[in-house]
C-alpha cells in the first residue's frame, strides 16, 4: 500500500500556519507555497539513488556521490500546482516539467481534463505530481491515471494539505503511489473544501475569486 508521509519539520509547520492565515495576500501566499515546496522536496527525494563519482579537490582526488538512476519529472495539476514548481526547480533545475489541466465540475465534483502536455519519456522518469490540496482526491486520482496511461511507472504525489477522504481515494485507486503532505486536516465540508484547510489555493495564489 502507498505510504502517507507527513512532513512535520518545524520550518514547514511554521510556514503552513501563515499559509492558512486569511490575512496572507497573494504575494505572501505564493512565497510560502514556493518555500514549503522546496523544503518538502528534500523529503520527497530522500530515496533517490546515488552513484560514485571521482572529483579532484584543491587537495587531491576523492570519491563523491551524484544522483543516479531515473531522471526526475514534476507534473503540476493546473492551475494551483503551478505555485509549487519553482521551489522544486530551485533544488532540481534539470527536472522536466509536464502539465495536466483539470477542473472540478461544480455539480458532479468529478475531474474534467482540458490539457495534458508531458515529457516524451515519462516511462523513464521518477515523477512527482504536484497539487497544493488533496480534497476529494478526484483530480489527483485522474492525473495519476493519465500518467500511467502514458507509461509512467514511478509516481509520487506531493500536496501541502490533504483530507482523510482524499488520501483514502489515492490509497484505494493507486496503492503504488506514495503521498507526501505537510498536514492531514480534519475533513471535507459539504462543498468538498478541506476543513480547516486554507480556502481555494488557486484563488489565493493568483488573486482571483
Amino acid at each position: 500500500m502507498s505510504r502517507v508521509v507527513i512532513i512535520d519539520h518545524p520550518l514547514i509547520q511554521h510556514k503552513l500556519t501563515y499559509l492558512r492565515d486569511i490575512n496572507s495576500g497573494p504575494k505572501d501566499f505564493r512565497d510560502l507555497v514556493r518555500e514549503m515546496s522546496m523544503l518538502m522536496a528534500y523529503e520527497v527525494t530522500r530515496d533517490l539513488q546515488l552513484e560514485d563519482m571521482e572529483v579532484e579537490t584543491p587537495m587531491g582526488k576523492t570519491i563523491g556521490k551524484t544522483i543516479a538512476g531515473r531522471k526526475l519529472g514534476i507534473v503540476p495539476i493546473l492551475r494551483a500546482g503551478l505555485g509549487m514548481v519553482d521551489g522544486i526547480l530551485q533544488l532540481i533545475p534539470a527536472a522536466k516539467v509536464g502539465h495536466i489541466g483539470l477542473y472540478r465540475d461544480p455539480e458532479t465534483l468529478q475531474p474534467v481534463e482540458y490539457y495534458c502536455k508531458l515529457p516524451t519519456d515519462v516511462e523513464d522518469r521518477e515523477l512527482i505530481v504536484l497539487d497544493p490540496m488533496l480534497a476529494t482526491g478526484g483530480s489527483a486520482k485522474a492525473a495519476i491515471g493519465f500518467l500511467k496511461d502514458r507509461g509512467a511507472v514511478n509516481i509520487k504525489l506531493m500536496c501541502l494539505i490533504a483530507s482523510p477522504e482524499g488520501i483514502e481515494v489515492i490509497k484505494r485507486d493507486h496503492p503504488d503511489v506514495d503521498i507526501f503532505v505537510a498536514s492531514v486536516d480534519e475533513k471535507l465540508d459539504e462543498k468538498a473544501y478541506i476543513v480547516p484547510g486554507l480556502g481555494d489555493a488557486g484563488d489565493r495564489l493568483f488573486g482571483t475569486k
